[in-house]
């Protein structure tokens, strides 16, 4: 048997000399905590990086964006399968998923934009490009869907493919403000942020840091997303919480011990899944829920966890036979497949060693 001691001192060397032996890591955070283990750590990597800094951890946010759809679901002001035509402006739902001649608008419900099976396309990657050529291209989160319904394709008919995509998670904010009435960062701060004393958490673009840390820096192809001016409006629901480990860490507990939403609710954003396919083969896939299917010799159960991505280098997961809770960022793109693999074979690995 591994002591406590000797896992947190592996797991943290491991940690340490990835970021030391890669140039493209300006700044690399981690934590790991299990009550079960009596396992604790909260370090970073990077010449001016502090533990307590906050941390944008790109699509990590939506699971905070799912999360609030589950509380409105509780508090019965919508259904996991209503249409979404019932909260959205006929403006927006106008020809918005027309696939091989047909309109299929109608038919998208709030369960395919949650579990990406829309079949919409998405906007960000080709709108950040712009957004990042040209300072003068700053398009809205509406410009940004309508952008979409003009210059790209849908990729599948709703509910017959997974296609990862930040559209769906738009137009999820843009439900939560028709039902709420308040604004998308109101309504996170309101029923998340401020419950959970999540003290340093803020939207970034629309609301301020109150940290007296600066927020690490991040990058998606060299680029410094959070110096990219307007970016948070092709963040929005998509992402867009910033916050240090401690606190990501803090609404992960609380969700995993059903303190936010009730574990019946929770189990069926994670049961509820879909197989993601190409690129993202070997995960399942549920109301913004990542799970890495688990195959014998390769990936053994006592590896089971889920939690969420994000495309630079970020992960908030949950260790099930640990009961462990892992969370951190390598806070550039280059990492996007590289993070999970860490996680998996360099912390998990270790902490069952533990166990």
């Amino acid at each position: 048997m591994v002591t406590k001691y000797e896992t947190m001192l592996k797991i943290e060397s491991n940690f340490r000399n990835i970021c030391k032996n890669d140039k493209k890591v300006d700044n690399a955070f981690l934590l790991v905590h299990s009550d079960k283990l009596g396992v604790h750590l909260n370090i970073a990597e990077g010449e001016t990086a502090n533990p307590e800094q906050p941390n944008h951890l790109a699509s990590v946010g939506k699971l905070f964006t799912a999360t609030l759809i589950a509380i409105l679901h509780e508090k019965k002001e919508l259904d996991f399968d209503d249409k979404i035509s019932k909260y959205l402006d006929y403006k927006l739902m106008r020809g918005l998923h027309i696939y091989k001649g047909k309109d299929y608008s109608n038919e998208i419900t709030i369960r395919h934009l949650l579990m990406q099976t829309s079949g919409l396309n998405d906007v960000f990657y080709d709108l950040f490009k712009k957004m990042s050529k040209d300072e003068t291209f700053k398009p809205t989160t509406r410009d940004a869907v309508f952008w979409g319904k003009e210059n790209l394709k849908p990729v599948a008919i709703p509910g017959k493919k997974h296609f990862y995509t930040d559209t769906n998670y738009f137009i999820l904010g843009f439900i939560i403000e028709s039902i709420t009435k308040k604004k998308f960062h109101e309504v996170l701060h309101e029923l998340i942020f401020k419950p959970l004393k999540m003290k340093n958490a803020y939207v970034h673009g629309y609301t301020a840091s109150k940290s007296k840390y600066s927020t690490a820096k991040l990058f998606i192809n060299n680029t410094d997303v959070l110096s990219v001016e307007g970016f948070h409006k092709i963040d929005y629901a998509g992402g867009s919480v910033v916050a240090p480990l401690e606190e990501y860490f803090l609404f992960m507990k609380y969700l995993v011990n059903g303190k936010i939403i009730k574990k019946e609710t929770l189990n069926r954003m994670i049961d509820d899944d879909v197989y993601m396919g190409f690129p993202t083969v070997g995960f399942r896939y549920g109301y913004s829920v990542w799970k890495p299917l688990t195959i014998p010799l390769l990936m053994p159960k006592k590896y089971k966890c889920w939690g969420c991505v994000g495309v630079t280098g970020a992960f908030m997961f949950y260790h099930l036979s640990t009961q462990s809770y892992i969370i951190g960022t390598f806070n550039d793109s280059s990492y996007r497949a590289k993070s999970l693999q860490f996680m998996i074979s360099k912390v998990i690995k270790e902490l069952i060693k533990t166990n």
